[in-house]
């Protein structure tokens, strides 16, 4: 459960990034907050499932797809495995597929909009330490936090306890 907003979060952390408009909420949760884990995935969601198939433990994967709109990089089944390994979100800088299904399921999944077109499975992309897209640079280990009003990126955690 949240019990912060990322407004309130901005007016006391000036300093924290924001992400540029563009990503909305295709999941069921309104809000998550967690620790970055980066991939990219060029049009391909080879690794944004081998990372999905690991133990979240609340962090957040960010799955740079360098802005294309032109396949989808997470679907349904990726959203359930996210759910079951214990993640508290996924933010994609490319599409998402399956939507009224993600819609119903308890988790965060922020995207910049749909595609019914599956992505390649040809093992591009990866694990990166930093990635940078709409307006904000995210490095491995950076906190997300994210609500109805925006996503921010902080370097430490500024929520309270």
């Amino acid at each position: 459960m949240v019990h912060w907003a990322t407004a309130d979060l901005l007016d006391d952390h000036p300093e924290t990034a924001v992400f540029e408009h563009g990503l909305q909420n295709f999941g069921g949760r309104p809000g998550m907050a967690g620790t970055a884990v980066v991939i990219q995935a060029p049009a391909d969601n080879t690794h944004v499932r081998s990372t999905l198939e690991r133990q979240g433990d609340g962090r957040v994967l960010v799955v740079d797809g360098e802005g294309v709109l032109s396949c989808a990089l997470v679907g349904d089944r990726l959203a359930r495995l996210a759910i079951d390994n214990d993640w508290s979100g996924i933010i994609v800088n490319g599409c998402v597929r399956d939507s009224a299904v993600i819609e119903s399921m308890p988790i965060g999944v922020w995207a910049l909009d749909t595609n019914p077109r599956p992505s390649s499975k040809q093992n591009r992309g990866g694990p990166v330490p930093e990635t940078s897209f709409l307006g904000v640079t995210i490095q491995e280990g950076d906190w997300i936090y994210a609500d109805a009003d925006g996503l921010l990126v902080a370097r430490q955690p500024i929520h309270p306890v």
